[in-house]
């Protein structure tokens, strides 16, 4: 059986209606803005709340109809005439949930745009397998560099991911457990006083 090509990849409860999928593009640009496309494609997508193909349409006719505005680094703003649109249908015709939703993946799609600009990684293949280097890099300089050889590349892009999100935390857990007192440490310590 074939599907709608305008409703597939859309959970339940998502949006499938040209209008309603403007609305929450109104509300989640007024809410978030600036915002880059990727992010907003990002985050629904991601969700299931839409359907690339009416994502796209709606964008178009928003930015034709003067609802939002690209600026020269391309991240959307809401304008004025947005801004009414917004307050006036964004929480009638917009459920709670997909509002909260589509917040909520912005968030987290903007934390990964940050954090991979921070947490470095670069994958290459060797006769070995594959060699993930992860750094994390300040001021234009490298403070914390780690490799790893990995038997293929889903494992290699596992690792990749794992380190853009989480690696302060890699980074402050090993600092803190090569800089912290061993009890052999202190015993040595204190035989020498």
């Amino acid at each position: 059986m074939a599907g709608n090509a305008f409703t597939f990849g859309v959970k339940p409860g998502g949006l499938t209606d040209r209008s309603e999928v403007s609305i929450l593009l109104c509300y989640l640009i007024k809410t978030a803005a600036p915002i880059s496309r990727q992010d907003i494609e990002n985050a629904l997508l991601s969700q299931q709340l839409v359907n690339y193909f009416e994502l796209a349409g709606s964008l178009a006719d928003l930015e034709t109809q003067g609802i939002v505005a690209v600026d020269e680094a391309g991240l959307y703003h809401i304008t004025p005439k947005g801004i009414s649109v917004t307050d006036e249908l964004g929480f009638d015709l917009l459920p709670r949930s997909v509002r909260e939703s589509a917040i909520r993946a912005v968030i987290r799609a903007q934390q990964w745009v940050r954090k991979a600009a921070q947490h470095q990684t670069e994958i290459t293949k060797t006769e070995q397998g594959y060699v993930v280097h992860c750094s994390i890099n300040e001021l234009g300089s490298e403070v914390f560099g780690l490799s790893f050889t990995l038997p293929d590349p889903l494992t290699a892009e596992m690792v990749k991911n794992a380190f853009i999100e989480k690696g302060s935390d890699i980074y402050a857990m090993l600092l803190e457990t090569l800089t912290t007192d061993t009890p052999e440490d202190t015993e040595e310590s204190e035989s020498f006083s």
